[in-house]
């Protein structure tokens, strides 16, 4: 394995980890000894790379640091091709678009023989179940949960029973046949889960919810056993 190649990985091992990881780990998931990853650390460090830590403590490379195109290999290139046909035939019409046009972005600055691997692609996104799209704007939703602001909402249960809430929509799950809609409720003063196409009316609210978005995903992760990613 060249050095360089050697750095990227190094770089890319760094990204997956949103916490500090310890060196042996890091030797361990690159391959090389302990000793090769101090030297590649300090390497990076004199680049310009924004990794902080100490042997130890571990190490964490903070968000920003741009890797350029090209350095793509060809598993990467092919995990976002899938990715985005994904996202084009299972996510709603804004979103799929989204996913075609990042991609075609991305394919435009690759080299050219990694972008005619990129069109030529085998990987393919078979039929999956018939989704039960509902009445209501995704985008609106994917809108409410970046910027941190409430919804108000009309929800029918499975017993057609109808509630008003307002809630604090903190992510947004994609199943084969049916979105979810994961939020702090208001009514309830708890985490609920609402099924997209059971919202009758969605009206977005100019209020903030009074905590950050990460700090309640969080803490809905612990409540439902679902570990953090690492």
């Amino acid at each position: 394995m060249s050095r360089s190649q050697r750095l990227l990985d190094l770089v890319q091992v760094l990204r997956r980890h949103r916490r500090p990881v310890s060196g042996r780990r890091l030797a361990e998931q690159t391959g090389i000894s302990i000793r090769t990853l101090y030297r590649d650390i300090a390497t990076l460090q004199g680049q310009g790379a924004p990794i902080e830590g100490e042997p130890g403590l571990g190490y964490v490379l903070h968000p920003g640091f741009m890797l350029p195109p090209l350095m793509f290999t060809e598993d990467e290139i092919e995990a976002l091709v899938l990715g985005s046909r994904w996202v084009a035939d299972r996510a709603d019409e804004r979103l799929g678009a989204a996913a075609r046009d990042a991609m075609a972005k991305i394919a435009a600055v690759l080299p050219a023989d990694l972008r005619e691997r990129a069109e030529a692609s085998a990987l393919l996104v078979g039929p999956g179940a018939a989704i039960s799209e509902g009445r209501i704007d995704l985008g609106l939703i994917r809108k409410a949960i970046r910027s941190e602001r409430k919804l108000a909402i009309l929800y029918r249960n499975g017993k057609e029973a109808r509630s008003e809430r307002v809630i604090w929509p903190f992510a947004l799950s994609f199943f084969d046949h049916v979105r979810i809609v994961v939020a702090w409720c208001e009514l309830r003063r708890g985490f609920r889960h609402f099924r997209a196409d059971r919202i009758a009316e969605l009206t977005a609210l100019e209020m903030r919810y009074p905590r950050r978005r990460l700090a309640l995903l969080k803490e809905w992760r612990e409540s439902e056993g679902i570990p953090p990613p690492e």
